[in-house]
């Protein structure tokens, strides 16, 4: 039996109906709003030659070759599909401590820990800290393995604090994880995040692409911004993404239309990107300060992230969420990623929206003082 989703349900319709949204992680300022076939920043520009595929343009972001990519709808597809095809090998009896282990970090995203659950695995945590302000610690992953580890399951930037692990700790994961026999699950979505690209990453961000026993997943809907068309990959070994292509026959496909914008979209992603990185920047600087300012939030706003999990000294995250609530403001109440005490907050409209987004939700911080 699949658990319920409680975030994702939670969540749901939430941002359209708000009047200040800082639920919203993607950065969808810039989309043109309402139902167009096809997205603003899209419309006017050209599209690659006809013989270069998505997959390829993916791959070569990369660094690696079109038969390690799978296309799918959307990261969230990708990442039931790389826990699936880990998964598959493996049966579930009954007593738990024969299960195949998922170890998956905490604080995390929901659906890391719903999704293996449904299929039958032995959920266990490791933790990310506020002490080490919640950056990824190969030494924990490494001393939580099992004998029966078969994935452990990260988020780079991670989600909801928005620390971002560089390329030197992901080797050091992998590798502990490979030695025990397992997969580390990389869910790059977020790692583009940030001000000034790195130079040996995918999209500007840094990857775990290429390592051992490694599979990342990504998408055209956080830091691009084009979330309606619902186009993600999977990247890893061969061997991987065959088993993979298998089981995704069972799993929603990719439309034509959207692989097209997509192709598009990739074919001109320096513009597209160099955007972006305005806005990150931006909403980052917005944040940044607002955290800084309020003496009833706690928490840290990691540089080029523009979104971060902050506890309010007024209540706990449950309390303010819905008291932003009843005044129009979408947050996150941290319960979601394994804190109760927290909120999360997102910005990804435009800076003019956040701002006034920020000033909404401090009225609300008053009140509650």
């Amino acid at each position: 039996m699949f658990p319920s989703i409680e975030y994702l349900e939670w969540i749901s319709g939430r941002p359209e109906s708000a009047t200040h949204d800082l639920g919203s992680s993607d950065l969808r300022a810039s989309v043109q709003p309402g139902y167009t076939p096809v997205p603003g920043r899209l419309a006017d520009l050209d599209d690659p030659p006809s013989d270069v595929s998505l997959d390829e343009q993916v791959a070569d972001e990369y660094g690696v070759s079109p038969s390690n990519v799978l296309l799918t709808a959307g990261a969230s597809t990708a990442n039931v599909l790389s826990m699936a095809t880990v998964l598959d090998e493996y049966r579930s009896p009954a007593d738990a401590d024969t299960r195949p282990q998922v170890l998956v970090e905490k604080p995390g995203y929901e659906p890391l820990r719903a999704t293996p659950a449904g299929f039958g695995a032995r959920v266990d945590r490791f933790l990310r800290t506020p002490e080490t302000e919640y950056r990824l610690d190969p030494s924990r992953v490494e001393s939580a393995l099992r004998e029966s580890a078969r994935l452990v399951a990260v988020t780079n930037r991670h989600n909801p604090t928005g620390a971002l692990t560089g390329r030197s700790a992901l080797e050091a994961t992998a590798e502990a994880v490979s030695d025990a026999g397992a997969r580390l699950l990389v869910d790059e979505v977020y790692a583009p995040f940030g001000t000034v690209p790195s130079e040996d990453g995918a999209f500007g961000g840094p990857t775990a692409a290429g390592l051992d026993d490694v599979v990342v997943t990504g998408s055209l809907t956080k830091f691009f911004g084009f979330g309606g068309l619902r186009v993600g990959w999977l990247v890893a070994e061969e061997s991987f993404v065959d088993r993979a292509r298998s089981i995704a026959f069972h799993l929603p496909v990719l439309a034509e239309t959207s692989v097209a914008l997509a192709r598009r979209a990739l074919y001109n992603d320096e513009a597209l990107l160099a955007t972006q990185r305005d806005h990150v920047a931006r909403n980052h600087d917005l944040l940044a300060t607002f955290v800084e300012d309020r003496a009833d939030l706690d928490g840290v706003v990691h540089p080029g992230s523009t979104f971060a999990l902050v506890e309010p000294t007024v209540g706990d995250g449950d309390a303010v969420a819905e008291a932003a609530w009843e005044d129009g403001v979408l947050v996150v109440p941290g319960r979601f990623f394994d804190a109760p005490d927290a909120v999360r907050l997102s910005l990804g409209h435009t800076a003019d929206d956040a701002a006034a987004a920020l000033d909404a939700f401090g009225t609300v911080l008053d009140d509650l003082a």
